[in-house]
Protein backbone atom coordinates (compact mmCIF):
# COMPACT_ATOMS: atom_id res chain seq x y z
CA UNK A 1 0.00 0.00 0.00
CA UNK A 2 1.52 3.29 -1.17
CA UNK A 3 -0.81 5.34 0.79
CA UNK A 4 -3.13 4.63 3.70
CA UNK A 5 -4.62 7.85 5.10
CA UNK A 6 -6.99 8.60 7.89
CA UNK A 7 -7.04 12.16 8.81
CA UNK A 8 -9.33 14.24 11.03
CA UNK A 9 -8.62 17.87 12.16
CA UNK A 10 -10.97 20.41 12.98
CA UNK A 11 -9.97 23.97 12.07
CA UNK A 12 -10.99 27.25 12.97
CA UNK A 13 -10.64 31.14 12.30
CA UNK A 14 -13.17 33.40 13.71
CA UNK A 15 -16.49 32.33 13.81
CA UNK A 16 -15.67 29.91 10.88
CA UNK A 17 -14.81 25.97 11.33
CA UNK A 18 -13.54 23.97 8.98
CA UNK A 19 -13.43 19.84 9.39
CA UNK A 20 -10.98 17.92 7.46
CA UNK A 21 -12.25 14.12 7.52
CA UNK A 22 -10.20 12.36 4.85
CA UNK A 23 -9.76 8.81 4.26
CA UNK A 24 -8.28 7.27 1.11
CA UNK A 25 -6.09 3.87 0.14
CA UNK A 26 -4.20 3.52 -3.10
CA UNK A 27 -1.73 1.09 -4.17
CA UNK A 28 -0.88 3.51 -7.02
CA UNK A 29 2.72 5.89 -6.99
CA UNK A 30 0.81 8.75 -8.42
CA UNK A 31 -2.35 10.22 -6.61
CA UNK A 32 -4.44 13.00 -7.70
CA UNK A 33 -6.22 14.83 -5.23
CA UNK A 34 -8.31 17.16 -7.26
CA UNK A 35 -11.11 19.55 -5.76
CA UNK A 36 -12.28 23.23 -6.00
CA UNK A 37 -10.85 25.97 -3.68
CA UNK A 38 -11.21 25.27 -0.02
CA UNK A 39 -11.58 21.77 -0.23
CA UNK A 40 -9.21 20.84 2.43
CA UNK A 41 -6.33 19.54 0.01
CA UNK A 42 -3.31 21.74 1.24
CA UNK A 43 -4.17 20.70 5.02
CA UNK A 44 -3.99 17.32 3.72
CA UNK A 45 -0.63 17.58 2.20
CA UNK A 46 0.37 19.53 5.45
CA UNK A 47 -0.51 16.84 7.85
CA UNK A 48 1.06 14.21 5.50
CA UNK A 49 4.30 16.19 5.52
CA UNK A 50 3.76 16.66 9.38
CA UNK A 51 3.58 20.43 9.47
CA UNK A 52 -0.24 19.78 10.86
CA UNK A 53 -0.94 17.51 13.82
CA UNK A 54 -4.39 15.66 13.00
CA UNK A 55 -6.65 15.28 15.65
CA UNK A 56 -7.37 11.71 15.44
CA UNK A 57 -6.55 8.75 12.37
CA UNK A 58 -3.26 7.41 10.95
CA UNK A 59 -0.97 8.27 8.04
CA UNK A 60 1.05 5.71 6.15
CA UNK A 61 3.33 6.42 3.33
CA UNK A 62 5.29 3.52 1.24
CA UNK A 63 4.74 1.30 4.24
CA UNK A 64 6.02 3.40 6.78
CA UNK A 65 3.85 5.01 10.12
CA UNK A 66 4.05 8.80 10.02
CA UNK A 67 1.27 9.47 12.49
CA UNK A 68 -1.13 7.06 14.82
CA UNK A 69 -2.96 9.05 17.21
CA UNK A 70 -3.88 6.20 19.48
CA UNK A 71 -0.62 4.77 19.66
CA UNK A 72 1.05 8.15 19.97
CA UNK A 73 3.23 8.33 16.95
CA UNK A 74 4.09 11.76 15.16
CA UNK A 75 6.97 11.81 13.75
CA UNK A 76 8.79 15.09 12.95
CA UNK A 77 8.80 16.42 9.74
CA UNK A 78 12.23 15.49 8.68
CA UNK A 79 12.08 12.18 9.65
CA UNK A 80 9.30 11.81 7.55
CA UNK A 81 11.73 12.74 4.26
CA UNK A 82 8.68 13.78 2.30
CA UNK A 83 9.73 15.86 -0.35
CA UNK A 84 7.35 19.04 -0.34
CA UNK A 85 6.69 21.45 -3.36
CA UNK A 86 4.76 24.56 -2.09
CA UNK A 87 2.20 26.21 -4.20
CA UNK A 88 4.31 29.17 -4.40
CA UNK A 89 7.22 27.45 -4.19
CA UNK A 90 8.83 28.73 -0.48
CA UNK A 91 12.03 29.76 -1.59
CA UNK A 92 14.40 31.80 0.48
CA UNK A 93 14.93 34.90 -1.71
CA UNK A 94 18.18 36.04 0.01
CA UNK A 95 19.46 32.66 -0.72
CA UNK A 96 21.01 31.61 -4.49
CA UNK A 97 19.53 28.79 -6.58
CA UNK A 98 22.53 27.00 -5.17
CA UNK A 99 22.05 27.68 -1.54
CA UNK A 100 18.41 27.15 -1.59
CA UNK A 101 19.04 23.77 -3.37
CA UNK A 102 21.46 22.83 -0.62
CA UNK A 103 19.22 23.81 1.59
CA UNK A 104 17.43 20.62 1.37
CA UNK A 105 20.51 18.63 2.44
CA UNK A 106 21.03 20.81 5.38
CA UNK A 107 20.48 19.60 9.13
CA UNK A 108 18.57 21.89 11.27
CA UNK A 109 18.08 25.45 9.80
CA UNK A 110 21.62 27.21 9.13
CA UNK A 111 21.97 28.71 5.74
CA UNK A 112 24.65 26.60 3.52
CA UNK A 113 27.46 28.63 2.80
CA UNK A 114 27.78 30.70 -0.94
CA UNK A 115 29.66 27.78 -1.85
CA UNK A 116 28.04 25.42 -0.85
CA UNK A 117 28.22 22.21 -3.21
CA UNK A 118 28.22 18.18 -3.09
CA UNK A 119 27.36 15.38 -5.45
CA UNK A 120 23.99 15.41 -5.06
CA UNK A 121 23.69 19.70 -5.49
CA UNK A 122 25.18 19.31 -8.75
CA UNK A 123 23.55 16.76 -9.75
CA UNK A 124 20.17 18.37 -9.64
CA UNK A 125 21.45 21.48 -11.26
CA UNK A 126 22.39 19.70 -14.47
CA UNK A 127 18.91 17.87 -14.00
CA UNK A 128 17.49 21.27 -13.75
CA UNK A 129 19.59 22.90 -16.02
CA UNK A 130 20.69 25.64 -13.51
CA UNK A 131 24.07 25.56 -13.50
CA UNK A 132 24.10 28.78 -15.57
CA UNK A 133 22.00 30.17 -12.53
CA UNK A 134 23.45 28.98 -9.39
CA UNK A 135 24.39 32.03 -8.05
CA UNK A 136 21.18 33.90 -9.03
CA UNK A 137 18.52 34.95 -6.25
CA UNK A 138 15.03 33.67 -6.75
CA UNK A 139 13.78 37.42 -7.08
CA UNK A 140 16.01 36.86 -11.11
CA UNK A 141 14.28 34.35 -11.90
CA UNK A 142 11.63 33.08 -13.79
CA UNK A 143 8.24 30.95 -12.78
CA UNK A 144 9.51 27.91 -14.57
CA UNK A 145 13.14 27.99 -13.41
CA UNK A 146 11.72 28.66 -9.73
CA UNK A 147 9.62 25.96 -10.07
CA UNK A 148 12.39 23.82 -10.72
CA UNK A 149 14.74 25.04 -8.08
CA UNK A 150 12.07 24.24 -5.24
CA UNK A 151 11.81 20.43 -7.13
CA UNK A 152 15.31 20.54 -7.01
CA UNK A 153 15.28 21.37 -3.51
CA UNK A 154 13.08 18.56 -2.55
CA UNK A 155 15.13 15.80 -4.75
CA UNK A 156 18.05 16.56 -2.96
CA UNK A 157 17.03 15.41 0.34
CA UNK A 158 16.40 12.03 -1.40
CA UNK A 159 13.03 12.16 0.22
CA UNK A 160 10.58 8.78 0.46
CA UNK A 161 8.09 10.19 -1.51
CA UNK A 162 6.79 13.37 -2.75
CA UNK A 163 4.08 15.99 -1.88
CA UNK A 164 3.52 18.92 -5.06
CA UNK A 165 0.32 21.58 -3.69
CA UNK A 166 -0.76 23.01 -7.35
CA UNK A 167 2.33 22.62 -8.68
CA UNK A 168 1.21 24.75 -12.00
CA UNK A 169 -1.12 26.77 -11.06
CA UNK A 170 1.19 29.91 -11.01
CA UNK A 171 2.42 29.24 -14.50
CA UNK A 172 1.40 30.16 -18.17
CA UNK A 173 -0.53 27.72 -20.10
CA UNK A 174 2.40 26.99 -22.61
CA UNK A 175 4.92 26.59 -19.95
CA UNK A 176 2.39 23.70 -17.85
CA UNK A 177 2.69 21.98 -20.64
CA UNK A 178 6.47 21.81 -21.08
CA UNK A 179 7.12 21.77 -16.86
CA UNK A 180 4.41 18.49 -16.77
CA UNK A 181 6.15 16.88 -18.72
CA UNK A 182 9.41 17.24 -17.55
CA UNK A 183 7.93 15.84 -14.51
CA UNK A 184 6.58 12.88 -15.58
CA UNK A 185 9.58 12.12 -16.88
CA UNK A 186 11.28 12.48 -13.92
CA UNK A 187 8.53 10.76 -11.73
CA UNK A 188 8.76 7.81 -14.17
CA UNK A 189 12.53 7.56 -13.58
CA UNK A 190 12.89 7.87 -10.01
CA UNK A 191 9.76 6.02 -9.58
CA UNK A 192 8.79 7.84 -6.19
CA UNK A 193 5.64 7.87 -4.70
CA UNK A 194 3.63 11.05 -5.37
CA UNK A 195 0.30 13.00 -4.28
CA UNK A 196 -0.27 15.93 -6.27
CA UNK A 197 -3.16 18.21 -5.73
CA UNK A 198 -5.02 20.27 -8.37
CA UNK A 199 -7.87 22.18 -9.23
CA UNK A 200 -6.91 21.41 -12.95
CA UNK A 201 -8.33 18.62 -14.53
CA UNK A 202 -5.11 18.73 -17.10
CA UNK A 203 -3.11 17.81 -14.35
CA UNK A 204 -5.33 13.93 -13.14
CA UNK A 205 -4.91 13.77 -17.14
CA UNK A 206 -1.41 13.72 -16.71
CA UNK A 207 -0.52 12.26 -13.35
CA UNK A 208 -3.52 10.90 -12.27
CA UNK A 209 -2.94 6.39 -11.80
CA UNK A 210 -5.71 6.81 -9.22
CA UNK A 211 -7.77 10.56 -8.71
CA UNK A 212 -9.63 11.22 -5.95
CA UNK A 213 -12.11 13.82 -5.88
CA UNK A 214 -12.43 15.95 -2.59
CA UNK A 215 -15.05 18.24 -1.40
CA UNK A 216 -15.73 19.96 1.97
CA UNK A 217 -12.90 18.01 3.86
CA UNK A 218 -13.74 14.85 2.69
CA UNK A 219 -13.28 12.31 -0.38
CA UNK A 220 -16.46 12.86 -2.74
CA UNK A 221 -18.00 10.49 -4.52
CA UNK A 222 -20.97 12.28 -6.10
CA UNK A 223 -20.89 15.38 -8.27
CA UNK A 224 -18.17 17.29 -7.54
CA UNK A 225 -18.46 21.57 -7.45
CA UNK A 226 -15.52 22.58 -9.35
CA UNK A 227 -13.68 25.34 -10.28
CA UNK A 228 -14.23 27.49 -13.82
CA UNK A 229 -11.20 25.56 -15.39
CA UNK A 230 -11.97 22.07 -14.68
CA UNK A 231 -14.08 20.28 -16.92
CA UNK A 232 -16.12 18.17 -15.23
CA UNK A 233 -16.86 15.60 -17.67
CA UNK A 234 -12.92 14.75 -18.04
CA UNK A 235 -12.87 14.96 -14.27
CA UNK A 236 -15.62 12.03 -13.92
CA UNK A 237 -14.23 10.19 -16.43
CA UNK A 238 -10.55 10.31 -15.60
CA UNK A 239 -11.85 9.48 -11.38
CA UNK A 240 -13.40 6.32 -13.30
CA UNK A 241 -10.40 4.46 -14.82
Amino acid sequence: MQFDLDIQKTLRSGKRTFHLNLRLQSDSQRLVILGPSGAGKSQTLRAIAGLLRPDSGRIMVGGALLFDAQQRINLKPQARRMGYLFQDYALFPHLSVRQNIAFGETPGWRNPGRRASSEAVERWLAAFHLEHLAHQLPGELSGGQRQRVALARALVAQPAALLLDEPFAALDPDLRIVLRGELDRLQRELALPMILISHDVADAEVFGDHVVRMQDGAVHHGALVVDADIDPVLAEKKTHR
